[in-house]
């Protein structure tokens, strides 16, 4: 049986999906963009700064879920330009430094409310 995973402490969902799912001693988390959601605003202009948002924001996901950052083993990043690659993987790096999850990276068209990353992430409980 699958439990909707749901916090303050990250930004809501704005449409018809949960921030995570958890299922069989995993959590499944939805793409987060770098919304602070103390402001309901970005976070940051630049891409180092919108990629830590949306890292804080999946790690209080994770936390509600009873995981952290510590147990991902899957992560697709969305960029909006692949020429943010090296800025947001400096920053990446700082928060998975001892954790190293599979990961794919793309380049999208276009990304919600115009962010510049989204990234969700695939965890152990």
């Amino acid at each position: 049986m699958s439990e909707v995973v749901s916090t303050d402490a990250a930004p809501g969902a704005i449409g018809p999906y949960s921030q995570a799912i958890k299922v069989n001693g995993m959590v499944f988390c939805s793409g987060q963009i770098p919304t602070d959601p103390a402001t309901g605003q970005f976070a940051a202009e630049d891409i180092s700064g919108q990629t830590e948002q949306v890292l804080k924001n999946l790690s209080a996901v994770l936390d509600a879920s009873g995981s952290s950052l510590d147990k991902v083993v899957k992560t697709t990043v969305f960029l909006a330009d692949m020429n943010d690659f090296a800025a947001m993987n400096d920053v990446y790096g700082r928060f998975f430094s001892t954790n190293k999850p599979a990961r794919a990276t793309v380049q999208a068209a276009r990304l919600p409310r115009d962010a510049r990353i989204e990234i969700d992430c695939i965890a152990t409980v």
